[in-house]
């Protein structure tokens, strides 16, 4: 390979002397650049494996934000090499050659997995620089200073990453911390470094499973949910992705086999008119490809009349954030929809023959057991059960520094300290009941893993009620099938909603097997 790779350079500086590019050698293959652009092209970090960039967790989705800082370097020369933790080990050799390492860190979890690989990199090779970059990035810079980071980015990271990166390689000290808002330049995603799709989570659609890709066509959002870690860094601002750098990224993952597309924008209603935009050049160019997207409750009663041509240009299913159908803790996240918004919501998109698949956050300080129950009796009833990941059922509230509850008056009295550990802020439901059962769903869902959906679903309901009746919910039998006859069951067997097959999400722990690829003895 070396030598084929000498002959062809020998060979490209002979016949190209004169033109106005150039190829250069990045991994096993060759990038074509322009020769006016290159600026010293051997200084440091310009060598194949200077730079590392790395995503922990992106919800099983291929991750465009990696993808896209790629196309950035790659745009200025610098040729990146990454790795995706969800679905590969972490080299050690990689950690040895760098010389900048990207730590990834979007949400939650990924920030918990990013600090084990930042300790790993610490160790393996003391002198390589880690920036950390994302919306936790921002959120939690001052512990990532006082430990491990010597960069820190958040907001739109791209072209802040690549200024440092220059700096770096000019021998410079770049700004220690940045959040800029806005993108001034764009470059097309590059995802030639990453793993297949087949690896990645799938949709699953009428007990099939395809591959499916993920782009975000803008990033922030306008709204100010008091739970979100979102508003803290964006503060109602939100970027649009221009639909050309869109609709190539989308092409190279249907290249790639992808027949389904998640946009994963926070709302992708936030822009309606850019999405409506996107998705018919996307039916246009590919009429078979389906997608979904996220959007508030508020957003598809005000833009319902939309939904038939979403559902027409191939959307299959919408995720929202229900978060809960108590209207006081509706009212406290500052959430803009309440119960009988859910209703209509729900009969509106089903009835545009689209799939509302609600995530929830059931434990927050205000929730009380009866309206805790009360989910599982309103999932039955509006034929929910299979709409509605069983780890829903079990999300606790994540306080992050920064959060607008910090400055919420009916937050305080059961607000504890920060512990910086798990980047969020302790709390205690005033019914500790609540706490106990939150702890006992969350086990129940691990141990049942992949199992029946439905056995499940009553299962955690079984837990609530037995709670709310003072029995012990500790040793509970998994035998379902006796459980499911206790409760009313569905008059008419739904159909099974399609779905996505990655059943965790950005305000879950991490789990054992998602930390496991740090603890291995060649990492």
């Amino acid at each position: 390979m070396i030598i084929v790779h000498l002959l062809f350079y020998l060979a490209n500086s002979i016949t190209n002397r004169h033109e106005q590019s150039k190829w250069i050698v990045h991994g096993l293959g060759w990038v074509k650049v322009d020769r006016r652009q290159i600026r010293s092209y051997n200084n440091t970090m310009r060598t194949d494996g200077d730079i590392l960039l790395i995503s922990c967790y992106e919800l099983g989705h291929p991750p465009f934000g990696l993808a896209l800082l790629a196309g950035f370097l790659e745009k200025a020369l610098f040729l990146a090499d990454t790795i995706d933790l969800s679905v590969s080990k972490l080299p050690k050799e990689k950690i040895l050659r760098a010389k900048l390492i990207g730590i990834s860190v979007p949400m939650h979890t990924a920030l918990r997995i990013g600090i084990k690989v930042a300790e790993r990199v610490r160790t393996l090779n003391p002198a390589c620089k880690i920036a950390f970059f994302g919306l936790y990035a921002s959120l939690n810079a001052d512990f990532l200073f006082q430990r491990l980071a010597d960069f820190v980015i958040g907001g739109e990271v791209e072209e802040a990453f690549v200024k440092m990166v220059e700096s770096l390689a000019d021998g410079a000290f770049p700004q220690r911390v940045v959040t800029d808002l806005k993108l001034h330049a764009f470059a097309t995603p590059i995802r030639r470094t990453f793993p297949p799709l087949s690896v990645y989570a799938h949709l699953e659609k009428n007990q099939t499973r395809y591959a499916a890709g993920y782009v975000e066509a803008s990033r922030g959002c306008r709204h100010l949910c008091r739970h979100c870690p979102i508003p803290p860094v964006y503060g109602g601002r939100f970027t649009i992705v221009p639909e050309e750098i869109l609709l190539e990224d989308i092409g190279a993952q249907v290249a790639l086999g992808a027949t389904h597309i998640t946009f994963g924008d926070p709302d992708f209603l936030n822009g309606p008119n850019h999405s409506l935009k996107i998705v018919r050049q996307m039916h246009k160019q590919f009429p078979t490809l389906t997608y979904d997207f996220t959007a508030k409750i508020e957003h598809l009663l005000q833009y319902q009349e939309m939904l038939s041509e979403f559902a027409g240009l191939g959307c299959i299913f919408i995720i929202s954030a229900l978060e809960s159908l108590s209207d006081i803790v509706l009212r406290h996240l500052d959430k803009g929809h309440t119960r009988a918004d859910v209703i209509k919501a729900i009969k509106i998109v089903h009835g545009n023959g689209i799939a509302l698949r609600p995530s929830l956050v059931p434990f927050t300080p205000w929730e009380s057991l009866d309206s805790y129950i009360d989910l599982f009796d309103f999932a039955e009833h509006y034929q929910m059960i299979h709409h509605i990941d069983p780890v829903q059922y079990t999300v606790r509230l994540l306080i992050p520094p920064g959060s607008f509850l910090l400055t919420e008056s009916a937050m305080t009295p059961y607000l504890g300290p920060l512990v910086q550990a798990s980047f969020s802020y302790q709390w205690k439901h005033p019914d500790p009941r609540m706490d106990s059962l939150q702890k006992q769903v969350s086990r129940e869902v691990e141990q049942m893993g992949q199992g029946s959906h439905a056995d499940l679903f009553y299962q955690l309901k079984e837990c609530a009620i037995s709670m709310a009746q003072g029995k012990s919910i500790v040793n509970l039998s998994l035998n379902t099938t006796a459980t499911k006859t206790q409760f009313i069951t569905p008059k008419n067997a739904e159909a099974i909603p399609p779905r996505m097959t990655e059943p965790w999400f950005c305000c879950s722990e991490p789990t054992q097997n998602q930390i496991a690829v740090l603890d291995l003895e060649d990492c």
